[in-house]
């Protein structure tokens, strides 16, 4: 069993950093929206607090981690250009896609709104994680800005869910592969 170098990235860029944040999402809204309904009661303990601040700087972390990952290291070799006269695109993803209208779709609707919206998720939890930090339990006392948290979060939940989407399709399409195998387990 072996996956290519540029396999491994591609999964710990989606399956790694981008499910580990879907998964979060969960307990970030049903704790900001428990603040929001205990108020400033809430946390019972300092123990509580600092754990949910943890949990929120995590993920943002690993938003600007999948982003980064997908927009520096991923994108360049999706968007490689194939040299002349080359006949199989499979080592192309980008030229394979627009090799075809059938397939050019994924590109020019799929790709683009994927590089474009991805960049939201991000910029929305740094947000999301300052302002819970600055304020914490008395978001509750401030309604406006707490249902701006809540807005944030889920246009960061929104964007993510897009992103990875196509990110699946476009990988299922026209996978990004290539660089050294890595052997995972051999036979006896």
């Amino acid at each position: 069993m072996e996956i290519s170098y540029r396999d491994m990235i591609t999964v710990l860029h989606g399956m790694g950093f981008g499910v580990l944040f879907m998964l979060a999402f969960s307990g970030a809204i049903g704790v900001i929206y428990a603040t929001t309904v205990v108020g400033p009661q809430w946390p019972r303990s300092q123990w509580d607090n600092a754990m949910f601040r943890f949990y929120l700087i995590s993920m943002a972390a690993l938003a600007w981690l999948a982003t980064i990952s997908g927009a520096y290291i991923i994108y360049p070799w999706y968007r490689a250009v194939p040299p002349a006269g080359t006949t199989d695109l499979s080592a192309y993803p980008r030229a394979l896609l627009l090799s075809s209208p059938r397939t050019a779709g994924w590109h020019d609707i799929g790709m683009e709104w994927k590089e474009h919206i991805a960049w939201f998720t991000p910029i929305a939890m740094t947000m999301v994680a300052y302002v819970f930090i600055k304020y914490g339990p008395r978001l509750a006392l401030h309604r406006q800005m707490r249902n701006a948290v809540l807005g944030f979060t889920a246009v960061a939940f929104f964007s993510t869910a897009v992103a990875g989407l196509f990110g699946a399709f476009l990988n299922k399409y026209a996978p990004v592969r290539g660089g050294p195998d890595i052997v995972l387990m051999q036979e006896k």
